[in-house]
């Protein structure tokens, strides 16, 4: 049990040390693991299971070959996409976001640099390790941040591709 307060009060001095852009990278981070765990869960069963009852609600159709049944099985795959496609966007988002937030971390850093450097000089080398630590760790964090998630958003993007196209394979026209 002591390593679990050993943990928290290192993860607490890493938060204290990138000053405050780190935490709002750390809430973005965790939302985007969020939607990616809630998109794995997603494509284990539900997807199939959604996919099973369109199949065969469009199996049961006694007339698949007009106009009418070619535009509700597309409405089918239409919805069938965007069920498959929710939260990508906001990934995406999340994956884009870390490093802008990384920048802003740098910026805010440098700038408490350039703030002892005014007031101290250039001497004062103690003081000024606070604000390159401020600037260089949420830089960090955030390409970290960023890097973790595009690798799962194109898998999740990809598996979204393939369960479509799927649907839509198996969606005969004929009767």
């Amino acid at each position: 049990m002591l390593w679990i307060a050993d943990s928290f009060e290192a993860i607490r001095d890493f938060m204290n040390l990138g000053g405050p852009v780190l935490k709002a990278i750390a809430v973005a981070i965790f939302l985007m693991w969020v939607v990616i765990a809630e998109r794995i869960l997603f494509f284990r069963a539900p997807v199939r299971q959604m996919a099973r009852e369109i199949h065969d609600k469009w199996e049961a159709r006694q007339e698949r070959r007009s106009w009418h049944a070619h535009q509700i099985r597309e409405l089918m795959i239409s919805r069938f996409s965007e069920a498959s496609n929710k939260g990508i966007d906001l990934i995406q988002t999340l994956v884009a976001l870390c490093p802008l937030l990384g920048l802003l971390g740098t910026v805010t850093g440098m700038i408490s640099v350039f703030q002892v450097m005014a007031v101290s000089g250039s001497g004062n080398v103690r003081a000024m390790a606070a604000g390159v630590s401020q600037a260089t760790v949420p830089t960090m964090a955030g390409m970290v941040g960023a890097l973790s998630g595009v690798l799962l958003v194109t898998l999740i993007s990809r598996r979204a591709a393939r369960e479509v196209e799927f649907l839509e394979d198996s969606l005969t026209m004929d009767h």
